[in-house]
């Protein structure tokens, strides 16, 4: 098993920043990859950032370019650096862990049923 608690969100004024953090604890040992995926109201949750344990990421093309993941030296903490905030991006955001040896297939990587593990969420709201 493998608990991750997210911390971080809040409100901001569209144009703003924000940068939520995750640690996970349990069978950290396990973990291939964690990152974030968000759920707006009446939406599918959809993957936002990934990063494995090599350092290798992946992003989602709304976010390219102004959210950045990055994973603390221990490679059980892992943190979402969210610049440029919109409107669009209020939701409730998720930390996710993939366990096991290996990456999901190709093309899988945002794909929700890749993880196996996700927090209870931290809410981000982004007012224009």
């Amino acid at each position: 098993q493998v608990q991750l608690v997210e911390s971080g969100g809040g409100s901001v004024q569209s144009g703003g920043s924000l940068r939520l953090s995750c640690a996970a604890s349990g069978y950290t040992n396990t973990l291939y990859s964690l990152g974030w995926f968000r759920q707006a109201p009446g939406k599918e949750r959809e993957g936002v950032a990934i990063i494995d344990k090599y350092g290798n990421t992946t992003y989602a093309e709304s976010v390219r370019g102004r959210f950045t993941i990055s994973q603390g030296d221990t490679k059980i903490t892992v943190f979402l650096q969210m610049n440029s905030l919109k409107s669009e991006d209020t939701a409730m955001y998720y930390c996710a862990a993939r366990t096991g040896s290996g990456p999901p297939p190709p093309g899988w990587f945002l794909r929700k049923i890749a993880y196996n593990y996700y927090g209870k969420g931290t809410q981000v709201t982004v007012s224009s």
